[in-house]
């Protein structure tokens, strides 16, 4: 008989191996599959020995030509190619566990990832499929997301920013009626954020509103919204700021009462509750980031949800080219009327795959992506449970610096799903903002501002002239803004003046905590000599 590696045989025993290579003298080295059979060819179980260090052959994992009985050429090609996989997944297992040690942390960056084997092994899962495109995995993800989130529809886009251009792009199709947004409609945001919440409002011709920001918050100044409101206004497009959500009863009334759209940037906040709700289930859309800096992570990549559907047909369309056919990426022929239907002005019958209804993006995420992302949410609550509790224990153990800062507090009703640990320095002490945070990293502790600031304070704003109102003002350009205008949003510039965030990431641990608090004590030691 010949044997062959890569092939499976069954042993005189009758345990089932897996012919790795053959060595000399008739010896060859395998791998068990299994040790509990029901007999003839039929596989129950797959197992390999976690003693194997594959490619060196340990003497356990050798075998005389002799103990060979027989081929197992009878094996379903599925179960054939299900051993094949959990084959290259294991050896990719061992490489993780013996290769990537651990270092000794120098450096306790703001935020980060924590990706393990399970992630691995959908990695090998999506690699071996080489669909590459959108395919099984990805499916599957948005499935769990709007499951876990609590909404009908979810779509992956290939970061959070393409979301916010597809949540903003979406409120402007033609589809929509007299509810679409014009140009030169305007939409009420806040400049103290990030900049791709704003980025997506110019870009569609639209008017962005800023009204301030509560210090202890971080969100939108609720009381502000209404005298910015205009007969121009038609929408709200503001995130919750690094994990706190904003007062989603007091803006949903105000949309309400005005008419207007809500889009819920939640970027930040994956995981927050509002009164025992998810948010990004509130608004008409939300938007998502799957950034490696983020609650979970895909590498690159984001998503939109809503419950409205006539909204998710804009977005997937939106998202998938302009085209108006819906089908997912590899089926044809869904609707069943391929080549039976009339669209604008072209000839009857012509390919649904190839009509558009918008003028749309390629926003669409590889399967390789969503494969992390899937095992990456079954981990996301018990994410969200260490960064909650590396709060507490980082303002409990940081409060007794209360003489020198504002401290973070959570909305009213919420339970935030904590971004990072802002602090806001007094005015009127010993050090500057400059001088703790230089001393901070110099000594290993990330910091980060609370992104762009005041963005309109930003080269792209005060070099460019976009359309702009600040609270009630009329219709600025931006390049023309002056220290008056800024001073509209006295808790922005509060922020970008005095204010940076540090890690509390689900990657942070206590020893990782107690290493913060003896650096910011070492910095108050010399502030109070």
């Amino acid at each position: 008989m010949q044997i062959c590696p890569g092939h499976i045989y069954q042993l005189d025993n009758s345990e089932f191996v897996l012919i790795i290579d053959f060595l000399e003298k008739d010896k060859y080295s395998f791998i068990p599959l299994t040790e509990n059979l029901t007999g003839g060819n039929k596989i129950t179980e797959i197992k390999f020995s976690q003693k194997l260090l594959y490619p060196v052959i340990r003497e356990a994992s050798v075998i005389s030509a002799e103990r060979i009985l027989q081929e197992i050429k009878e094996l379903e090609k599925e179960k054939y190619d299900k051993i094949l996989r959990e084959l290259v997944k294991h050896s990719a297992q061992l490489y993780l566990r013996n290769t990537k040690s651990v270092a000794a942390r120098k450096y306790i960056p703001a935020s980060g990832k924590v990706i393990g084997e399970a992630e691995l092994d959908n990695m090998i899962e999506a690699s071996l499929d080489m669909w590459l495109t959108a395919g099984r995995f990805n499916f599957q993800f948005e499935k769990e997301f709007a499951k876990f989130l609590g909404v009908r529809h979810a779509l992956t886009v290939n970061s959070g920013s393409s979301a916010n251009l597809l949540a903003i792009t979406a409120l402007t199709s033609h589809k929509l009626g007299n509810k679409k947004l014009n140009y030169g409609d305007e939409v009420i945001t806040v400049a103290a954020g990030f900049p791709t919440t704003i980025a997506p409002i110019i870009q569609n011709g639209l008017i962005p509103v800023f009204v301030d920001v509560d210090l202890q918050t971080f969100n939108i100044c609720v009381s502000q919204i209404e005298e910015a409101i205009s007969e121009k206004t038609k929408a709200i497009f503001i995130a919750h700021t690094l994990g706190n959500t904003f007062n989603i009863d007091a803006v949903s009334d105000i949309c309400k009462k005005n008419n207007l759209w809500l889009i819920e940037d939640n970027c930040d906040a994956l995981g927050a509750k509002y009164k025992n709700k998810h948010t990004g289930t509130y608004g008409h859309i939300a938007t998502f980031s799957f950034y490696p800096a983020h609650h979970i992570t895909m590498g690159e990549g984001g998503a939109v949800a809503t419950n409205d559907t006539s909204l998710f047909e804009i977005l997937m369309s939106l998202r998938d080219w302009g085209r108006d056919c819906y089908c997912s990426s590899g089926k044809d022929d869904t609707c069943g009327k391929r080549f039976e239907q009339q669209h604008g002005k072209l000839p009857f019958g012509y390919d649904h795959k190839y009509v558009y209804s918008h003028l749309g993006y390629n926003l669409k995420i590889t399967d390789w992506q969503a494969a992390i992302a899937l095992s990456q949410i079954k981990k996301l609550p018990e994410f969200v449970k260490t960064r909650q509790q590396n709060f507490e224990l980082l303002k409990k153990e940081l409060l007794k610096f209360v003489d020198y800062f504002i401290f973070p507090e959570a909305t009213e009703n919420a339970a935030p799903s904590w971004f990072g640990f802002w602090l806001i320095i007094k005015e009127d002490v010993q050090f500057s903002k400059k001088e703790l945070v230089d001393f901070l990293e110099t000594n290993g502790i990330g910091t980060r501002n609370l992104f762009a600031g005041n963005m309109l304070r930003q080269p792209v704003f005060t070099d460019n002239s976009y359309k702009i109102r600040v609270r009630s003002s009329g219709i600025k350009q931006s390049s023309e803004l002056t220290d008056d205008d800024f001073m509209l949003l006295p808790s922005t510039e509060a922020i970008m003046n005095r204010a940076f965030w540090i890690g509390l990431w689900h990657g942070i641990t206590s020893d990782d905590i107690k290493e913060i608090v003896e650096k910011f004590e070492c910095f108050f030691s010399g502030v109070n000599q």
